[in-house]
């Protein structure tokens, strides 16, 4: 597997510029879902960074499941909690 953790982090960045451009312009529901995107491509960053391969798209999961190898703070995952319910209706 080829290591990209830079690539996912990039996009990451670039999704969350969108968000709060989108958020500026009055468009919330696609301030929420591009920043659910960005989250969600941070952690696949940190997945790839340490070696590893991530599925799915809800940020809390995948924070859980990297909780297994750092230490991923509480308040973190409470936050994904918030983030990934904004995703879907968005």
């Amino acid at each position: 597997m080829v290591e990209r953790s830079k690539d996912w982090y990039k996009q990451a960045e670039r999704d969350l510029q969108s968000a709060c451009s989108q958020l500026k312009a009055g468009f919330f529901e696609w301030a929420c879902f591009i920043s659910q995107q960005a989250a969600e491509k941070a952690a696949k960053a940190v997945y790839q960074k340490l070696g590893g391969d991530a599925w799915g798209h809800a940020v809390t999961d995948l924070l859980k499941g990297l909780s297994e190898k750092v230490n991923v703070p509480n308040e973190l995952i409470e936050i994904a909690k918030r983030l990934d319910r904004f995703y879907i209706p968005a």
